[in-house]
């Protein structure tokens, strides 16, 4: 069974790029729109649970998981921005890649609050950061559009990591119910305000638009993320986290099928510099939280490090 969740968990994250680039391209969606319906429906499908079952969890958020929580909301909704956008100017693999350093990007913030990474964290740092390079450096010589895509991307990526550590503080005292709905609720409320700002429309589309919109929101939404957050109560979160890794390969087949998305070799180099530089990091992480467990254990304590300081953090794609 933990197979089937693992299969539908990386088919349904993989889909979201290709999905996006093919809305975009074949009909009159707006890449906000597209962030605001998605988390506007992920929030109410969120809250119903919640309603029914515990609707005082809402009057009792503080003003500190408020805070949490609006943070985490705001680096959503650039993130998306950014990553939606991206998908229109560089290729889906590349896009994909890109902004699934998050995990790289958690472990580059917790450097500067203080933490002390293990050298296979650093290397796995300075190996994905040269993928970056490497495709970066290809896509500056075929055009400036898929260069500033490539930008929005490692940008989407960076937020997507400051909305895991803002989420991880938030979710110390608060439900995953509780959170899920005030954050994605609020995402979509900023999302609306930029597409305002930005001339955007999120309503009007034909009927082709609004299936893209919901099969994104299903697939790579309530499926993908779902399926994460079922394996995370049964598998341990290092396994889970190196098995959300198959989105980049995963991303880049779909788009070479049903898109026929063709890179340059280069390109494909940097991909795989990219999926190996996270995995180290993400093994790193994993092995540096054992060692202070066991350290910890035999001191006679207990240690409980805060989500924002695990690596099993789900995507946000």
């Amino acid at each position: 069974m933990n197979l089937l969740f693992a299969a539908l968990g990386v088919l349904g994250v993989a889909s979201s790029g290709p999905l996006i680039a093919a809305t975009l391209g074949a009909t009159t969606v707006s890449a906000l729109a597209i962030a605001f319906w998605r988390n506007a429906i992920a929030a109410a499908v969120m809250a119903t649970p919640t309603l029914v079952r515990e609707p005082r969890h809402f009057g009792r958020v503080t003003g500190p998981e408020f805070r949490w929580s609006l943070l985490a909301a705001v680096a959503l909704a650039l993130h998306f921005a950014c990553f939606i956008t991206s998908l229109q100017l560089t290729s889906v693999a590349a896009a994909t890649a890109l902004v699934c350093l998050q995990s790289a990007w958690i472990a580059v913030f917790q450097l500067f609050r203080g933490t002390r990474h293990r050298w296979q964290v650093l290397a796995g740092l300075g190996i994905a950061f040269g993928g970056v390079v490497t495709i970066t450096g290809f896509d500056m010589g075929s055009s400036p559009d898929a260069l500033l895509g490539d930008v929005l991307a490692v940008a989407g990526g960076a937020l997507a990591g400051l909305y895991t550590l803002a989420g991880g503080r938030a979710r110390q005292t608060m439900t995953t119910g509780t959170y899920t709905t005030l954050c994605y609720g609020m995402c979509a409320a900023l999302v609306a305000v930029l597409a305002v700002f930005s001339g955007q429309p999120l309503v009007g589309f034909d009927a082709v638009g609004w299936l893209g919109i919901l099969a994104i929101t299903v697939c790579a939404q309530l499926i993908g993320h779902t399926a994460f957050n079922h394996l995370l109560a049964t598998m341990s979160p290092l396994l889970v986290s190196m098995i959300i890794l198959l989105e980049i390969p995963g991303a880049a087949l779909l788009a070479a099928v049903f898109l026929e998305e063709t890179l340059p070799a280069g390109t494909y180099a940097g991909l795989g510099l990219i999926l190996a530089g996270l995995a180290v990091v993400v093994m790193g992480q994993a092995s540096g939280l054992s060692r202070e467990r066991r350290a910890a254990s035999a001191a006679g304590t207990q240690t409980g490090e805060p989500p924002s300081d695990r690596l099993a953090e789900l995507g946000t794609d």
